[in-house]
C-alpha cells in the first residue's frame, strides 16, 4: 500500500538535521509521498530547497493567515510570492485562507491576502491549500468571486454543512490525525463522509499527531495511523482507501515521479 501525506512542513526548526531520517522513515510506513507547505515566504523557500533535494517531495508556497498582517505589509510580496511559487517542485499555493479562531492578523490583512495568493494562483495556474477556520462565510464570499479554483480544504474538522459547501465547489477534503481522537461526532460523521474520489490524507506535521501516538512529534509516517483509522470508521478496506487517496493527492498536485 502507498500513502501520500498532502501537508506537512519538514521545513519547521523542530525537524532541524533529521529530514532525511524522516522521509525515509515515512517511505517504510508506506508513505512514499510528501507535500511540504509553506506557511512564509522564508519557509516557503525552505520548503522548496527540501523538495528539490528529494525526489519524493514537493512543495507549496504560501503565507498562512496567522502571517496575513505582514504578508499584506509589503505591496512587493505578492511578486515574491509568485517567484517563489514558480520554483521547480512547488505544486500549489497556500497554505492560505481565513482563520477566525486565533485572529493573529486583522481580518482585513487575512481577507485580502487570500486574495492575493489566490490571484498569484490562477496565474501559474496551481491548485490551492486552504485553510479555514471560523470564517466559513467570508471565505466562500472571497472564493466564489473567482472562477474555476481547484485545491484542498486542509484540516478539515467540522459539521457535514460545512462539507457540503466544500464538495459543491470541486474541492477535496484534507483529513488528518483530529479524527483518531476528536469527541466531536459531528466531525467524525462528516469525515464518514467524504466521498472517497475527493479524500486526501494529511499530517500537518509536526502537529496532530494521531492515536496511538499521542505525546510524541507527529512524523509523515503517522498518515499511515490516520488511514487505518479512517478506513474503520467508514467501514471501507484499508487497500481501497489507500489506492483512492493516493490517486487523489497525485491528481490534484501532480505529483509525478520522474
Amino acid at each position: 500500500m502507498e500513502f501520500v501525506d498532502t501537508h506537512c512542513h519538514l521545513q519547521f526548526e523542530k525537524y532541524n538535521g533529521r529530514q532525511s531520517e524522516i522521509i525515509t522513515d515515512a517511505s517504510h510506513a508506506g508513505v512514499k509521498r510528501l507535500v511540504c507547505v509553506g506557511t512564509t515566504l522564508a519557509d516557503s523557500l525552505t520548503a522548496v530547497q527540501i523538495a528539490q533535494s528529494n525526489d519524493h517531495v514537493w512543495a507549496t508556497a504560501g503565507a498562512h493567515p496567522h502571517d496575513a498582517a505582514a504578508f499584506v505589509s509589503d505591496p512587493e510580496n505578492s511578486k515574491k510570492l509568485k517567484s517563489v511559487a514558480s520554483k521547480a517542485k512547488v505544486v500549489a499555493v497556500g497554505e492560505t485562507g481565513l482563520d477566525y479562531y486565533r485572529n493573529f492578523s486583522a481580518k482585513k490583512d487575512q481577507q485580502q491576502a487570500l486574495r492575493n495568493h489566490i490571484e498569484v494562483g490562477i496565474e501559474l495556474g496551481l491548485p490551492f491549500v486552504f485553510h479555514i477556520r471560523d470564517a466559513w462565510d467570508d471565505f466562500w464570499q472571497i472564493f466564489d468571486s473567482y472562477k474555476d479554483l481547484s485545491g484542498v480544504v486542509h484540516s478539515f474538522s467540522t459539521h457535514s454543512g460545512h462539507l457540503d459547501e466544500a464538495l459543491s465547489r470541486g474541492l477535496c477534503i484534507g483529513l488528518n490525525g483530529i479524527m483518531t481522537f476528536t469527541k466531536e461526532l459531528n466531525q467524525l460523521e462528516a469525515a464518514k463522509a467524504v466521498p472517497l474520489d475527493r479524500l486526501v490524507l494529511e499530517t500537518d506535521a509536526p502537529f496532530l499527531t494521531p492515536a496511538p501516538f499521542r505525546g510524541e512529534l507527529c512524523e509523515p509516517k503517522h498518515v499511515a495511523a490516520t488511514a487505518e483509522f479512517l478506513a474503520n470508521l467508514r467501514s471501507e478496506n484499508l487497500s481501497d482507501l489507500a489506492s483512492a487517496t493516493t490517486a487523489n493527492a497525485i491528481k490534484l498536485f501532480n505529483l509525478k515521479l520522474v
